[in-house]
């Protein structure tokens, strides 16, 4: 509560209440507030007032907004107050789409920003072109309009709004493009152009196809990771680049993340082929500086020049890991989410039993 007393004909004294100390006695904060000139002798009463609202919600809470703050100007504090939770590329995509819907509400004030203003955001996002020159998907306006949705939610729980726009809005229903399963002998031709890579390219695919780890967490590992005794392989980093930004090397996405992994006989035999030659600390370096690890992007093109000469449709690098990732800790919406997955697993598995299958042939993996 707080407790006015006027000190002249214009000014004020708003002292409030922020709690108590140990010893049972009231943490008191107090602030002189001058009334503006322009405001008239029947409105000061309410000037002070809604002034006295404002340093008591700022005093506890320690947030210094209204609901007529723009949009833009509460978006930037939040980015700033999210660095502790989000990693930096996390934080760079959320800032990228953020500055690119400011032109058309970064200006507005919070409590004037309406599901109409934003449904019609939304149709203009739909008729904006992407980095390939195509019109913007449906999933993407989506990603839009759930990172506007964070900040006005977190307004929302400062109780600087009565209720999040955004949840009003009505999103467009995605239809989802059909997926194109490879066949067996298609996953055989691919496995054929893997073994005729250099042996830096192949230990880097036998790994992803018998670990199942992140691009980031392959790029990440260190020989002294490496255990050839015990044929095991600690993950204790990742490697990521944000957007426009230098390689960075941090933690991996979680906490559950650094784990120890035993590998494959024939695994273990290509990682020791593999350290003969080893030139840098790191399992795979970046060639033209072994100082530095590859960056995580080489792998996604390596892949796709090679689905393209052995004339396959395009497989996600990512999706080799679906394997390995447990449906019991995934929340699936609908049974259709959980029978793509599935068909996802199937094309690691092929991948899987090409490797296994080959390597005990005449192949030199």
């Amino acid at each position: 509560m707080a407790y006015i007393q006027q000190r002249g004909e214009r000014k004020y004294k708003i002292t409030v209440c922020n709690g108590y100390k140990p010893n049972g006695q009231k943490r008191m904060q107090a602030r002189t507030v001058d009334v503006p000139k322009e405001v008239p002798k029947r409105g000061i009463q309410q000037y002070v007032m809604a002034e006295a609202e404002r340093l008591e919600k700022r005093f506890r809470t320690g947030i210094d907004q209204s609901e007529n703050t723009r949009f833009e100007d509460y978006a930037n504090r939040w980015l700033t107050r999210m660095e502790r939770r989000y990693k930096a590329s996390t934080l760079e995509g959320y800032r990228r789409m953020l500055e690119a819907v400011y032109p058309a509400i970064g200006g507005l004030p919070l409590c004037k920003i309406r599901p109409m203003v934003l449904e019609e955001l939304c149709e203009e996002l739909r008729q904006r072109h992407g980095r390939n020159g195509q019109l913007l998907s449906e999933n993407t306006v989506h990603k839009y309009l759930d990172t506007i949705s964070a900040v006005l939610q977190d307004a929302v729980k400062n109780d600087i709004l009565l209720y999040n726009p955004a949840h009003r809005v009505d999103k467009l229903r995605v239809e989802r493009t059909p997926q194109c399963i490879p066949q067996a002998w298609e996953m055989q031709k691919l496995l054929q152009c893997i073994l005729q890579e250099p042996l830096l390219y192949r230990v880097y695919y036998l790994l992803a196809l018998s670990t199942g780890l992140r691009r980031g967490e392959i790029c990440g590992l260190m020989w002294r990771d490496f255990d050839e005794t015990a044929g095991t392989l600690k993950i204790l980093r990742s490697v990521h680049v944000p957007k426009r930004g230098e390689l960075e090397i941090g933690e991996t996405k979680t906490s559950q993340g650094r784990r120890t992994i035993r590998l494959p006989p024939s695994t273990v035999q290509r990682l020791k082929e593999r350290k003969k030659h080893a030139i840098s600390q790191w399992i795979f370096p970046e060639p033209l500086a072994p100082e530095k690890p590859v960056r995580p992007s080489a792998a996604y093109y390596w892949m796709k020049v090679m689905l393209k000469e052995a004339g396959l449709p395009h497989i996600r690098f990512h999706d080799l890991r679906h394997p390995y990732v447990k449906h019991t800790t995934k929340k699936y919406n609908s049974e259709k989410q959980k029978t793509q997955a599935t068909k996802m697993d199937l094309i690691a598995w092929v991948f899987r039993f090409c490797i296994f299958n080959y390597s005990k042939r005449s192949w030199t993996l």
